[in-house]
Order: C-alpha cells, then sequence, then structure tokens
C-alpha cells in the first residue's frame, strides 16, 4: 500500500515517515493520505490522527494500531509491511558479512600494491 504522509507537526510528520518508511509515496501516487488537520477537498482516502474524538486514529497509538487503521482505510490496496525483528537480525547479518568481505577485498588489495612496489624496486 502506497501512503503519502502530510501533517503539519513536524515531529509527527517524522514519526510517521520512520515508521512506515518502505510504503511512502508521493501524494499524487498513494493510495491513503495521512494528516492531522481535516483536508475535505482531498480526493484521497485520508486518515486523520488527532486528539478529538472525530479522528480516525486518536493520539497516542501503537505502530501496529496504525497500520491496522491504514489497512481498513485503504481495504483495496496491498497490505502494509513492517519490518519485523528478524528482519531487522537478517540486514545485520547481511552487513556483517558485507563489512568481512570489503576487508578481505582491501587486504588483498594493499597485498598487490606492496607487492608490485618490491617488484618495481627490486628491478
Amino acid at each position: 500500500m502506497k501512503v503519502a504522509v502530510r501533517c503539519e507537526s513536524p515531529l509527527l510528520q517524522r514519526s510517521l515517515e520512520i515508521f512506515l518508511h518502505d510504503n511512502l509515496s508521493s501524494i499524487k501516487q498513494c493510495d491513503v493520505v495521512i494528516r492531522d488537520k481535516a483536508a475535505p477537498d482531498d480526493p484521497h482516502p485520508t486518515l486523520l490522527i488527532g486528539s478529538s474524538s472525530d479522528a480516525d486514529l486518536i493520539k497516542p497509538f501503537s505502530r501496529s494500531q496504525l497500520v491496522m487503521t491504514i489497512e481498513k482505510i485503504g481495504s483495496d490496496a496491498q497490505p502494509i509491511r513492517l519490518k519485523r525483528a528478524e528482519d531487522s537480525r537478517k540486514e545485520e547479518k547481511d552487513v556483517a558479512v558485507l563489512e568481512q568481505r570489503i576487508s578481505l577485498l582491501t587486504q588483498e588489495y594493499q597485498q598487490n600494491i606492496l607487492r608490485t612496489v618490491r617488484e618495481f624496486y627490486e628491478e
């Protein structure tokens, strides 16, 4: 599901961008727009976050509450995929493997340079 975030509160805007990183989209291509102030002229389905009873999602809220509310509003679109703990661990493992490979390549490159310099001066 594609989500656009248009909040007047910079803190709420950034928090939602972090929560929904993999699903962010421009307002022209989104399935749902998340706002903290009502915009009656917006043609997109809108999720209103606020403290009043007319809001779709009352603050404070959890990440899972946010996702469930978005999925209710944009039920025709694809579900939102949150990163799970095992995804984060896999990414950490991937980074560790990448760092190890880079380190080995760097060492190999350094050895090749030293060998070339030695051969040059031995002639």
